[in-house]
Protein backbone atom coordinates (compact mmCIF):
# COMPACT_ATOMS: atom_id res chain seq x y z
CA UNK A 1 0.00 0.00 0.00
CA UNK A 2 2.89 2.39 0.73
CA UNK A 3 4.31 1.82 -2.77
CA UNK A 4 0.91 2.43 -4.34
CA UNK A 5 0.43 5.57 -2.25
CA UNK A 6 3.84 6.85 -3.33
CA UNK A 7 2.90 6.29 -6.98
CA UNK A 8 -0.59 7.78 -6.91
CA UNK A 9 -0.38 10.72 -4.52
CA UNK A 10 1.25 12.97 -7.12
CA UNK A 11 -1.69 12.53 -9.49
CA UNK A 12 -4.48 14.01 -7.35
CA UNK A 13 -3.70 14.44 -3.63
CA UNK A 14 -0.36 16.17 -4.23
CA UNK A 15 -0.76 17.16 -7.86
CA UNK A 16 2.20 19.46 -8.63
CA UNK A 17 0.11 21.99 -10.56
CA UNK A 18 -3.45 21.78 -9.24
CA UNK A 19 -2.66 21.25 -5.54
CA UNK A 20 0.95 22.28 -4.89
CA UNK A 21 0.68 25.11 -7.48
CA UNK A 22 4.18 24.45 -8.82
CA UNK A 23 5.35 24.76 -12.41
CA UNK A 24 2.52 27.11 -13.33
CA UNK A 25 4.60 29.07 -15.85
CA UNK A 26 5.09 26.18 -18.34
CA UNK A 27 1.65 24.81 -17.43
CA UNK A 28 -0.04 27.97 -18.72
CA UNK A 29 2.43 28.83 -21.47
CA UNK A 30 2.37 25.55 -23.43
CA UNK A 31 -1.19 24.43 -22.67
CA UNK A 32 -2.85 26.06 -25.66
CA UNK A 33 -2.81 22.72 -27.50
CA UNK A 34 -3.18 19.17 -26.18
CA UNK A 35 -0.25 17.93 -28.25
CA UNK A 36 2.09 20.48 -26.68
CA UNK A 37 0.83 19.55 -23.22
CA UNK A 38 1.61 15.86 -23.75
CA UNK A 39 5.06 16.70 -25.14
CA UNK A 40 5.96 18.94 -22.21
CA UNK A 41 4.57 16.41 -19.73
CA UNK A 42 6.58 13.52 -21.17
CA UNK A 43 9.79 15.58 -21.36
CA UNK A 44 9.38 16.76 -17.76
CA UNK A 45 8.63 13.22 -16.57
CA UNK A 46 11.81 11.99 -18.26
CA UNK A 47 13.92 14.63 -16.50
CA UNK A 48 12.12 14.00 -13.22
CA UNK A 49 12.66 10.25 -13.48
CA UNK A 50 16.33 10.48 -14.44
CA UNK A 51 17.20 13.04 -11.78
CA UNK A 52 15.30 11.18 -9.05
CA UNK A 53 17.12 7.93 -9.85
CA UNK A 54 20.61 9.44 -9.86
CA UNK A 55 20.04 11.64 -6.81
CA UNK A 56 18.63 8.69 -4.88
CA UNK A 57 21.63 6.53 -5.82
CA UNK A 58 24.06 9.27 -4.77
CA UNK A 59 22.15 10.52 -1.73
CA UNK A 60 24.80 9.21 0.66
CA UNK A 61 27.68 10.43 -1.48
CA UNK A 62 26.74 14.04 -2.28
CA UNK A 63 27.94 16.38 0.53
CA UNK A 64 25.10 18.25 2.18
CA UNK A 65 26.67 21.69 1.62
CA UNK A 66 26.89 21.27 -2.17
CA UNK A 67 23.79 19.20 -2.83
CA UNK A 68 21.84 22.03 -4.50
CA UNK A 69 24.59 22.71 -7.12
CA UNK A 70 24.84 18.96 -7.69
CA UNK A 71 21.10 18.74 -8.23
CA UNK A 72 21.28 21.61 -10.71
CA UNK A 73 24.01 19.89 -12.73
CA UNK A 74 22.14 16.57 -12.82
CA UNK A 75 18.79 18.11 -13.72
CA UNK A 76 20.34 20.33 -16.40
CA UNK A 77 22.07 17.29 -17.92
CA UNK A 78 18.84 15.32 -18.22
CA UNK A 79 17.09 18.42 -19.58
CA UNK A 80 19.73 18.71 -22.30
CA UNK A 81 19.18 15.04 -23.23
CA UNK A 82 15.41 15.58 -23.39
CA UNK A 83 15.82 18.72 -25.51
CA UNK A 84 18.11 16.97 -28.00
CA UNK A 85 15.75 14.00 -28.27
CA UNK A 86 12.72 16.20 -28.95
CA UNK A 87 14.66 18.26 -31.49
CA UNK A 88 15.82 15.10 -33.29
CA UNK A 89 12.58 13.10 -33.34
CA UNK A 90 9.78 15.68 -32.98
CA UNK A 91 11.03 18.92 -34.48
CA UNK A 92 7.58 20.50 -34.82
CA UNK A 93 6.99 19.90 -31.11
CA UNK A 94 10.44 21.30 -30.39
CA UNK A 95 9.51 24.51 -32.18
CA UNK A 96 6.14 24.72 -30.43
CA UNK A 97 7.58 24.32 -26.93
CA UNK A 98 10.35 26.81 -27.66
CA UNK A 99 12.20 28.25 -24.67
CA UNK A 100 10.05 26.32 -22.19
CA UNK A 101 11.73 23.04 -23.11
CA UNK A 102 15.23 24.02 -21.84
CA UNK A 103 13.58 25.79 -18.91
CA UNK A 104 12.63 22.37 -17.55
CA UNK A 105 16.08 22.58 -15.95
CA UNK A 106 14.73 25.16 -13.46
CA UNK A 107 11.29 23.63 -12.98
CA UNK A 108 10.54 23.84 -9.26
CA UNK A 109 8.62 20.55 -9.38
CA UNK A 110 11.81 18.65 -10.17
CA UNK A 111 13.83 20.45 -7.49
CA UNK A 112 11.06 19.85 -4.94
CA UNK A 113 10.95 16.09 -5.58
CA UNK A 114 14.76 15.89 -5.56
CA UNK A 115 15.09 17.68 -2.24
CA UNK A 116 11.99 16.42 -0.45
CA UNK A 117 11.93 12.81 -1.66
CA UNK A 118 14.75 11.42 -3.84
CA UNK A 119 17.49 12.61 -1.49
CA UNK A 120 15.86 10.76 1.42
CA UNK A 121 14.44 7.55 -0.06
CA UNK A 122 15.56 4.43 -1.87
CA UNK A 123 15.78 4.27 -5.65
CA UNK A 124 12.61 2.27 -6.32
CA UNK A 125 10.50 4.59 -4.18
CA UNK A 126 12.07 7.56 -5.97
CA UNK A 127 11.12 6.03 -9.32
CA UNK A 128 7.51 5.65 -8.18
CA UNK A 129 7.47 9.21 -6.88
CA UNK A 130 8.85 10.55 -10.17
CA UNK A 131 6.32 8.61 -12.25
CA UNK A 132 3.45 9.75 -10.06
CA UNK A 133 4.48 13.40 -10.05
CA UNK A 134 5.19 13.29 -13.79
CA UNK A 135 1.79 11.74 -14.48
CA UNK A 136 0.12 14.36 -12.30
CA UNK A 137 1.93 17.17 -14.12
CA UNK A 138 1.02 15.71 -17.53
CA UNK A 139 -2.60 15.19 -16.46
CA UNK A 140 -2.88 18.80 -15.29
CA UNK A 141 -1.36 20.16 -18.51
CA UNK A 142 -3.61 17.97 -20.65
CA UNK A 143 -6.72 19.02 -18.72
CA UNK A 144 -5.90 22.71 -19.13
CA UNK A 145 -4.92 22.30 -22.78
CA UNK A 146 -8.03 20.29 -23.63
CA UNK A 147 -10.37 23.02 -22.40
CA UNK A 148 -8.34 25.82 -23.99
CA UNK A 149 -7.94 24.11 -27.36
CA UNK A 150 -11.56 22.95 -27.65
CA UNK A 151 -13.12 26.29 -26.75
CA UNK A 152 -10.34 28.52 -28.07
CA UNK A 153 -9.61 26.81 -31.40
CA UNK A 154 -12.49 24.39 -31.92
CA UNK A 155 -10.02 21.51 -32.26
CA UNK A 156 -8.56 18.71 -30.13
CA UNK A 157 -5.13 17.31 -30.97
CA UNK A 158 -5.49 19.27 -34.20
CA UNK A 159 -8.77 17.58 -35.19
CA UNK A 160 -11.55 20.04 -36.01
CA UNK A 161 -14.70 19.63 -33.93
CA UNK A 162 -18.16 20.23 -35.42
CA UNK A 163 -19.69 23.66 -34.70
CA UNK A 164 -16.90 24.63 -32.29
CA UNK A 165 -14.44 25.07 -35.17
CA UNK A 166 -16.56 27.96 -36.49
CA UNK A 167 -17.74 29.25 -33.11
CA UNK A 168 -14.65 29.30 -30.92
CA UNK A 169 -13.73 31.82 -28.23
CA UNK A 170 -10.28 33.22 -28.87
CA UNK A 171 -9.69 34.40 -25.30
CA UNK A 172 -9.01 30.80 -24.24
CA UNK A 173 -5.84 30.76 -26.35
CA UNK A 174 -4.58 33.90 -24.58
CA UNK A 175 -3.14 34.37 -21.10
CA UNK A 176 -6.45 35.43 -19.47
CA UNK A 177 -8.13 32.27 -20.73
CA UNK A 178 -5.30 30.17 -19.33
CA UNK A 179 -5.68 31.70 -15.88
CA UNK A 180 -9.46 31.24 -15.98
CA UNK A 181 -9.20 27.54 -16.84
CA UNK A 182 -6.41 27.06 -14.30
CA UNK A 183 -8.49 28.63 -11.53
CA UNK A 184 -11.57 26.59 -12.43
CA UNK A 185 -9.62 23.31 -12.36
CA UNK A 186 -8.12 24.15 -8.96
CA UNK A 187 -11.63 24.86 -7.69
CA UNK A 188 -12.87 21.52 -9.08
CA UNK A 189 -10.04 19.58 -7.42
CA UNK A 190 -10.72 21.41 -4.16
CA UNK A 191 -14.42 20.58 -4.45
CA UNK A 192 -13.81 16.90 -5.19
CA UNK A 193 -11.42 16.54 -2.26
CA UNK A 194 -13.71 18.68 -0.07
CA UNK A 195 -10.78 20.94 0.68
CA UNK A 196 -8.65 18.15 2.14
CA UNK A 197 -6.01 18.28 -0.60
CA UNK A 198 -5.21 21.95 -0.09
CA UNK A 199 -5.41 21.71 3.71
CA UNK A 200 -2.83 18.91 3.72
CA UNK A 201 -0.45 20.98 1.61
CA UNK A 202 2.10 22.90 3.64
CA UNK A 203 3.21 26.10 1.97
CA UNK A 204 5.75 27.21 4.59
CA UNK A 205 9.53 27.10 4.50
CA UNK A 206 9.60 23.40 5.40
CA UNK A 207 7.99 22.60 2.08
CA UNK A 208 10.45 24.63 0.02
CA UNK A 209 13.38 22.79 -1.61
CA UNK A 210 15.59 25.89 -1.22
CA UNK A 211 14.74 26.66 2.40
CA UNK A 212 18.05 25.37 3.74
CA UNK A 213 20.08 27.11 1.01
CA UNK A 214 18.53 30.48 1.80
CA UNK A 215 18.97 29.98 5.55
CA UNK A 216 15.29 29.96 6.53
CA UNK A 217 15.60 26.65 8.38
CA UNK A 218 18.66 24.76 9.64
CA UNK A 219 19.88 21.74 7.66
CA UNK A 220 19.32 19.33 10.56
CA UNK A 221 15.74 20.54 11.03
CA UNK A 222 14.96 19.99 7.33
CA UNK A 223 16.12 16.37 7.59
CA UNK A 224 14.10 15.57 10.69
Amino acid sequence: MNKLRTLTRGIIKENPVLVMVLGTCPALAVSTQAENAIGMGVATTFVLLGSNIVISLLRNVIPDKVRIPCYIVLIASFTALAEMAVEAYAYSLYQSLGIFLPLIAVNCIIFARAEMFASRHKTFDSILDALGSGAGFTFALLAIATVREIFGRGTWFGIELPWLAENNTGIFTLAPGGFIVFACLIAIVNKISKGRALKRTHFGCNGCPSAVACGKIPAKESES
